[in-house]
């Protein structure tokens, strides 16, 4: 009985989402502090809980040559505390940290000299590092933010990072957001990066691990660097390994007052709140912050491909395909008509790629579509798929380019217009039925798009979109001089 009425409830929800989305510019509460950090809140009293989404509009594409990997690493940090969180004595421990960096940044330019460097001088300032981190160490208490979150029912404690953005989220019960403000906005104005350098080795690992070592992984990386010569969208999110290495805590302390502060965070609140207390206390907790610098755009244009760019990763794996194209990016007009273009492809079981390539051919396992790196500048539309055994990478190649020139040259149908048009209203009504998920389309639609608004224009830029653009787009930007091709090439003998 409990399934039943949970799949009965859940109907109900869905089938009332579109009303819901239809009415969202109505339910959306904005308001803007002093110091520039945008609020937007929804009031929803479905649950007695809150979604907080804190989003800073600075990710890997705003790094300098020699930040690579900051931002993500920045993420880890974080989590560490501030001068009361985290820590039994920062008074005690603060000289240990600064003894901590004065050898670090020793060490760091020691190893800058590659084969001068002297190695003797290496071993000793890496074991006087070790040393000192251990002594601070003892002053560490681990993990309190989450541990103060999960005593007071907070779930979903997480971050993650992408080429565009930082975002923090976490579900709290309704009556601790005054708790969720004072934790965060003690950490907005007073983090510690504490353990630094053994966090810097717990990511180096990460890259080892997760990328240097996953053939899928490493194709991504050096595919997306290949299409981006210029443009920081093809430097790796981790960053390579040598720029990880060179990271110190005094850069990374830089990165973190220039950037992650009020002006460059947008929060979003959605759950059982009341609006006007919620400003109150926004206000209150984060109101007297400083701004920092604004994130600028990135003056960087890529240049235009004048040819075809391939690239081969040799692994004992299954051969893969990556095939991209330079686009616009949202809200230009041309990225509504590569929003149809990935639905026609790649959308589900009714799609061109997976009938012809995964059912009537049988050359992939799998097949998708999707643009990437990042959306804040002009990115690559892609093709992504897994070779069925024993065919070969140019059979699925070959295949793909096909149905690329049926969208050139033979119109799509109203149906299939129609269709898409459903899907979207689908995808999007459960999208937001949880708090987490509208909070999330807030804050990212505000920091990408500029206004959280694309929201509710999306649909009805896409309902816009008719067979001829369609054509237009697939013949102006599905060319061989306007695309990238990387592939797996499994071992010789395996």
């Amino acid at each position: 009985m409990k399934t039943v009425r949970f799949v009965v409830c859940f109907m109900v929800m869905l089938f009332s989402l579109p009303a819901f989305g239809a009415g969202l510019e109505e339910r959306v509460r904005e308001h803007t502090l002093k110091n520039g950090m945008k609020l937007l809140m929804v009031e929803r009293h479905t649950s007695p809980t809150v979604a907080t989404w804190i989003r800073f509009r600075v990710g890997s594409v705003d790094e300098r040559s020699d930040e690579r990997g900051i931002a993500h690493l920045l993420e880890h940090m974080l989590f560490k505390g501030t001068k009361t969180l985290g820590t039994k004595d920062y008074a005690a421990e603060k000289p240990f940290l600064d003894k901590i960096e004065e050898t670090a940044q020793l060490l760091v330019a020691e190893k800058a000299k590659g084969d001068k460097a002297d190695g003797a001088k290496v071993a000793e300032l890496q074991k006087k590092l070790n040393e000192l981190e251990a002594e601070a160490a003892k002053f560490v208490i681990k993990e309190e933010f989450a541990e103060i979150y999960a005593r007071n029912g907070g779930a979903g404690y997480n971050a993650f990072t992408s080429k565009d953005g930082t975002t923090y989220l976490i579900n709290m019960p309704a009556n601790k957001l005054e708790l969720w403000a004072a934790i965060e906005s003690d950490r907005m104005q007073n983090a510690v990066l504490r353990e630094f350098y053994t966090e810097r080795d717990v990511v180096m690992e990460e890259r080892r691990r997760s990328y240097d070592t996953e053939p899928g992984s490493k194709l991504w990386e050096n595919f997306v660097a290949s299409a981006y010569h210029a443009h920081p969208f093809g430097q790796p999110i981790i960053g390579w390994m040598s720029d990880i290495e060179n990271l110190t805590r005094t850069k990374a302390e830089e990165f973190l007052t220039r950037y992650y502060k009020p002006n460059n965070a947008i929060v979003a609140i959605v759950g059982d709140i009341d609006p006007e207390k919620t400003i109150a206390l926004v206000e209150k907790y984060f109101g007297a912050i400083p701004p920092g610098t604004l994130v600028g755009p990135v003056a960087v244009v890529e240049p235009l491909q004048q040819g075809e760019r391939r690239l081969e990763i040799v692994a004992d794996s299954e051969p893969e395909l990556l095939i991209g194209f330079h686009k616009p990016t949202l809200p230009a007009a041309d990225d509504y008509v590569f929003d149809v273009i990935d639905m026609i492809l790649a959308d589900g079981r009714t799609s061109r790629l997976y009938k012809t390539l995964v059912v009537e051919k049988q050359l992939v396992t799998e097949v998708s579509s999707f643009s990437a790196p990042g959306s804040r500048y002009p990115n690559l539309f892609v093709i992504a798929a897994t070779t069925r055994a024993p065919h070969t990478v140019a059979e699925v190649e070959a295949a793909v380019y096909e149905e690329l020139e049926r969208l050139k040259k033979e119109p799509v149908t109203e149906r299939e217009l129609q269709q898409i048009l459903n899907k979207l209203e689908y995808e999007e009504s459960r999208q937001m039925i949880s708090n987490g998920g509208l909070a999330r389309n807030l804050t990212e639609y505000e920091a990408v798009a500029g206004t959280w608004r694309y929201l509710i224009e999306h649909r009805k830029k896409v309902a816009k979109v008719t067979p001829d653009d369609v054509m237009r787009v697939a013949r102006t930007y599905f060319t061989r001089e306007n695309r990238t091709v990387g592939f797996i090439t499994k071992k010789s003998g395996q």
